[in-house]
């Protein structure tokens, strides 16, 4: 499956979910420069943040960053200006990375990547994953796209979780929640298939769209992390009020948890494996 990469390690290991946010080509011929890298590391059993770790890094090319973002979150060249190299940090970021199972939105294509075009740059060894859940396949493949396009900004709207900053540690945990989101709604439609399934067939009412002309022009706006999308129109059918989806799956989990003690994620987990396999 798109997005899983399993392990005969991945039993044991603990998942890290990672993000970067580097610079964006203006033309051909110019590369990525990492940016900020931030990481939290997560019990796979309960689901809870272990460990967390985030930094700011400095390009040896500094007028690759802009002076001023266009985002109101965005790294500009002054705040990096006084942050360490990525040689500086280099260590902790592989003692981060190292022998986990790796979890992030796009990371396949996209952050893994960077992370050995960095340490090759260097000299040193990059770090190894023992599996990687790549969110953007596993999601498209089992959740579908009734949340519209797969973009991280886009799913947490429709789950009511607020707008993605673009900075690596709000992301990443935002990668996760979305993730427990889409893991209790399939809980609901795997428990009762014949009232939710039927719902998600039978709405047509609210839909969504996403174009593009097949150019990938290199501006801020078209996101490094943005998912491939296909020519033309893409419409699918969302079944449930985008807002509401976020609070009533809370109230899902407040109920597990009330039902049945103190891991009610396991048991959702469990029941909604199908979203991690």
């Amino acid at each position: 499956m798109e997005g899983f990469i399993p392990s005969q390690a991945a039993g044991t290991a603990e998942i890290v979910f990672f993000d970067l946010e580097t610079t964006v080509p203006r033309r051909a011929g110019q590369r990525f420069w990492v940016l900020e890298f931030g990481a939290i590391v997560v019990c796979p059993q309960k689901l809870v943040e272990l460990e967390s770790f985030s930094t700011l890094i400095k390009p040896k090319d500094l007028s690759a960053v802009a002076l001023k973002s266009s985002r109101c979150d965005g790294i500009t060249r002054e705040a990096v200006e006084s942050a360490p190299e990525f040689e500086e940090v280099a260590d902790k970021i592989f003692s981060i990375l190292n022998g986990r199972v790796w979890a992030g939105h796009n990371i396949r294509r996209f952050d893994c990547a960077r992370i050995k075009e960095a340490f090759v740059e260097i000299g040193k060894p990059a770090p190894v994953s023992v599996g990687m859940i790549d969110s953007l396949g596993v999601l498209t493949e089992k959740f579908g796209r009734r949340a519209g396009n797969m973009k991280m900004a886009t799913l947490a709207s429709y789950f009511g979780l607020g707008k993605q900053k673009h900075r690596s540690l709000d992301d990443v945990r935002m990668n996760l929640e979305v993730l427990k989101h889409c893991a209790t709604v399939l809980f609901l439609e795997s428990s009762l298939p014949n009232i939710f399934n039927s719902k998600l067939q039978s709405s047509l009412t609210v839909t969504t769209r996403s174009r593009s002309n097949g150019k990938l022009p290199y501006r801020e706006e078209t996101s490094r992390k943005s998912p491939p999308i296909s020519l033309g129109y893409q419409r699918s059918a969302v079944p449930y009020t985008r807002r509401s989806l976020g609070k009533m799956t809370e109230s899902v989990k407040n109920l597990l948890c009330k039902s049945q003690g103190s891991q009610p994620l396991n048991t959702l987990l469990k029941h909604s494996h199908s979203l991690l396999r």
